[in-house]
C-alpha cells in the first residue's frame, strides 16, 4: 500500500537534482507530498523531475530553476513559488558546494559564502511569512562538520586569503548560527527549524567548477 502521510503538504527542496536532496525529494514524493525541485539547469531539473515521478508514481513534482549563487534569482524563485504555491511546510535548504578558487557573483559577492549561506538565509526569510501561515512547519538547513570553530568577520569574503575549504566552512558556520537564532525566534509559531551534518554519504564530491 502507498504511504500518503505526507498528502496535501508542499516541500522546497534545494539542491535537488541529485546525491541527498535528490533522494529527499523522491522520498518526500513517495509519501505523497507536492513536491517543487530547485535546479540551477533545467534540463538537469526535467530529468529529475521525471525519474522522481516514475520512480513513485506521482504527479506532483514540480521545477523551478534558479542560480542560489545569485540573490536576485532567489528572489525570483521565492516569487514564483509563492505566486503558484499558497503555502509551504517543508523547506530544505539542502544545495551547497565550493570553489578551487575564489569566485566572484555578477553581484561582487564571495560565491561560497553567497551560495552556501546567503541564499538559504534569504529564501528562509522571504517563506518565512507564508511557512507561519502553513503552520505546522519545518525549515531543514543542512550543514557540515566541516564547519569554522570561529568566524573570521575581517574576511568573510575571502579577500585577504582563500581557501576552498575554509570559504566553506565559515560559510557552513555561518548557517548555524542563523539556525540556533531563528528557532528561538519562532518559539511558538508553530515553525521549526533544525540544523543537521548528514554524516558521510555515498553522494556526488561536493564541488563546483570554478
Amino acid at each position: 500500500m502507498r504511504d500518503h502521510s505526507l498528502q496535501g503538504k508542499i516541500c522546497l527542496v534545494t539542491g535537488s537534482t541529485a546525491g541527498m536532496g535528490k533522494v529527499t525529494a523522491r522520498e518526500l514524493a513517495s509519501r505523497g507530498a507536492t513536491v517543487v525541485l530547485v535546479s540551477r539547469h533545467r534540463a538537469k531539473g526535467e530529468a529529475t523531475q521525471a525519474e522522481i515521478k516514475q520512480a513513485t508514481g506521482s504527479e506532483q513534482v514540480d521545477l523551478l530553476v534558479a542560480d542560489l549563487s545569485v540573490l536576485q534569482e532567489v528572489r525570483r524563485l521565492a516569487e514564483a513559488f509563492q505566486q503558484k504555491y499558497g503555502h509551504v511546510h517543508l523547506l530544505v535548504n539542502n544545495a551547497g558546494g565550493t570553489y578551487r578558487s575564489r569566485t566572484v557573483t555578477a553581484e561582487g559577492l564571495e560565491a561560497t559564502l553567497a551560495f552556501n549561506y546567503l541564499a538559504p538565509f534569504l529564501l528562509t526569510k522571504l517563506l518565512l511569512g507564508t511557512m507561519k501561515a502553513s503552520a505546522p512547519a519545518r525549515i531543514i538547513n543542512v550543514s557540515s562538520m566541516a564547519h569554522s570553530r570561529t568566524m573570521a568577520f575581517d574576511n568573510l569574503q575571502g579577500e585577504k586569503r582563500y581557501t576552498a575549504m575554509g570559504s566553506y566552512g565559515q560559510a557552513k558556520l555561518a548557517l548555524i548560527i542563523f539556525t540556533y537564532e531563528l528557532a528561538r525566534r519562532l518559539e511558538g509559531t508553530g515553525v521549526t527549524v533544525n540544523v543537521l551534518h548528514p554524516g558521510l554519504v555515498a553522494s556526488h564530491p561536493v564541488g563546483l567548477q570554478a
